[in-house]
């Protein structure tokens, strides 16, 4: 994937980071642009509306028994502005990417399937709390699905 990242100008031009550890081998995109629809952002409330639900989300995973591990110790603040920027670039915003790949910020984490399908629920809930449409949370959450591949290693 390092190499079809390199080689392909389209996921280069969106800021897929590049893989620092050639040990490292990501099995999908970190920032897929799944849309030109430029209103698709709008419908999270922007830049903002991200950073809302980030604020929202943070909590509910340090409190949720399955992701708690995975947060708790972690640099919160730095988790959601990466979260925030991701998301952006995902949904085609103004934004870039500053953090790692997947697989790279993952790596040696133990994260199995229930974290993974728990951190869902909770940004699902969120999502909700902050009135992003279902169709708008379902065009999401179909870009982020693939990347359980580069995140979930037990």
């Amino acid at each position: 994937m390092a190499l079809l990242v390199a080689s392909n100008p389209a996921m280069a031009a969106v800021g897929e980071p590049a893989v620092s550890d050639p040990s490292i081998q990501p099995r999908s995109p970190t920032v897929p642009v799944i849309t030109d629809d430029e209103h698709l952002l709008e419908a999270f409330g922007g830049r903002e509306g991200l950073v809302k639900i980030m604020d929202d989300v943070m909590p509910r995973w340090v409190k949720n028994p399955r992701t708690r591990p995975f947060f708790e110790p972690a640099d919160q603040e730095r988790i959601k502005a990466l979260l925030v920027e991701q998301f952006c670039v995902i949904m085609k915003g103004p934004c870039t990417y500053s953090g790692r790949t997947m697989a790279e910020a993952h790596r040696g984490m133990n994260v199995n399937e229930g974290a993974f399908f728990a951190l869902v629920e909770e940004l699902q809930k969120s999502m909700n709390a902050m009135h992003v449409p279902f169709a708008a949370q379902n065009r999401l959450i179909a870009a982020l699905a693939p990347m359980h591949r580069d995140i979930i290693d037990r």
